[in-house]
């Protein structure tokens, strides 16, 4: 598999996602034996327009581990150039002449396909806007559920929180609804539902789905529990009281309604969506994703950068 971009969730087919945890299953290994040299004379750019230190992190230590190099900021947005009103198009020009490859985190959705659009290397989306995408995000959550449960068909997920702006849901819901037999539950307050264009995409391809409020109703019935943050501030101006996040506060109790098998998920950092006292629960694996997110943008620089 040769990747060009990587933009969206929507462009990984199932084959690719198959070729894409085999090539991660074979950088665990890699790591286990100290790294590679293979890719000691590639460059890659992360140009981030948004503070993020876990997934920064994530994408330096997997090119670090791949032997390359890397140009770095979280500042992007004021950069002397760009706080004097350059373009995101020109950014992109220019550094394209410094990297091999540009992981870009953007304020703006859509700025991973514009940048994209005229780059003459390969874009990698480290998440655009908010309610936009993270396909990168979305893969290793996708890959933490593989390697958990053992199987992506068929599974049940509940997708739980700030489910209108999240766009880590938004992306795995995309990929979930490329496999058969699986069933979602969107478990949030109205006002923060997940948005009709995503149920729009799961009913053209025939995706069983679910609308609901009520977190401990659907716990006894599902394989995943993915969890996002509600944002306090986000609760007023939209009518919903604060004590609405208790509801979705995953503790001890509600692990009892969780079947034994079952994953409990979430894309970090938490705040206020699960209890510390969950974390030794085996069932909760969001420090497994950090560490599965390493292996698969290992897999995807390998692919933009060839094999």
């Amino acid at each position: 598999m040769k990747l060009g971009h990587v933009i969206e969730s929507q462009q990984f087919t199932l084959p690719m996602l198959v070729e894409l945890f085999e090539v991660a299953d074979q950088m665990e290994r890699i790591i286990a034996r100290g790294g590679t040299q293979d890719y000691q004379n590639k460059i890659m750019a992360s140009l981030f327009y948004e503070h993020s230190t876990r997934t920064r992190f994530s994408f330096e230590s997997a090119m670090y581990r791949l032997g390359g190099k890397v140009l770095s900021t979280e500042r992007a947005n004021t950069f002397s150039s760009v706080a004097a009103g350059e373009t995101l198009e020109d950014t992109i020009r220019v550094v394209s002449n410094y990297a091999d490859v540009i992981v870009l985190r953007h304020n703006e959705i859509g700025g991973a396909a514009r940048a994209a659009s005229i780059s003459n290397i390969p874009i990698v989306n480290a998440g655009d806007g908010k309610g936009g995408q993270h396909p990168t995000q979305a893969l290793l959550d996708l890959y933490t559920i593989y390697k958990g449960v053992k199987t992506i068909e068929g599974v049940k997920v509940a997708l739980v929180g700030n489910l209108t702006d999240g766009r880590t849901v938004r992306s795995l819901a995309y990929l979930l609804g490329k496999f058969e037999r699986v069933k979602l539950y969107f478990v949030a307050p109205d006002s923060f539902q997940i948005k009709q264009d995503i149920l729009d995409y799961l009913t053209k391809h025939n995706v069983w789905y679910t609308l609901e409020s009520n977190l401990k109703k659907i716990l006894p019935e599902v394989d995943v529990v993915y969890s996002t943050r509600i944002e306090p501030e986000l609760l007023t101006q939209r009518g919903e009281r604060l004590e609405t996040i208790s509801q979705y506060f995953i503790d001890d109790t509600l692990l009892k309604l969780l079947p034994s098998h079952a994953l409990v998920m979430h894309p970090l950092p938490r705040l206020h969506e699960i209890s510390p006292t969950v974390d030794s629960d085996l069932r909760a694996v969001y420090f497994k994703q950090t560490k599965n997110g390493v292996l698969i943008r290992m897999a995807l620089l390998a692919s933009v950068l060839g094999y």
